[in-house]
């Protein structure tokens, strides 16, 4: 069975995507690494500084990366989500998981 995490970098999309709105203290990094768990994609979530907005890098298949930024779309229960910034970027090798940053 070949999962999206099987994907070779050449195969792969990466999108650096900035997530604004009620985006911290309501569980969205933990939502965004569930989402991409359950994806099978790669990358990072972290908390900006600004206390409004949380960065996001994702690597994957087209078709899980695109699931991917509509789980974010949507965010968790008690976030509100007002605007996604995406922005593809060059993928990376070896990349075997995805995980918070703090």
């Amino acid at each position: 069975m070949n999962s999206d995490s099987d994907q070779s970098s050449s195969d792969a999309v990466r999108f650096s995507v900035q997530v604004r709105g009620r985006v911290q203290g309501v569980g969205f990094r933990f939502f965004t690494k569930d989402s991409a768990d359950s994806r099978g994609v790669t990358g990072w979530v972290r908390n900006r500084s600004d206390g409004r907005s949380v960065e996001v890098e994702v690597q994957g298949n087209s078709n899980a990366v695109e699931g991917f930024l509509s789980d974010l779309r949507r965010g968790p229960p008690m976030a509100h989500v007002s605007e996604v910034r995406t922005n593809r970027i060059p993928s990376r090798e070896n990349e075997g998981e995805f995980h918070i940053r703090h």
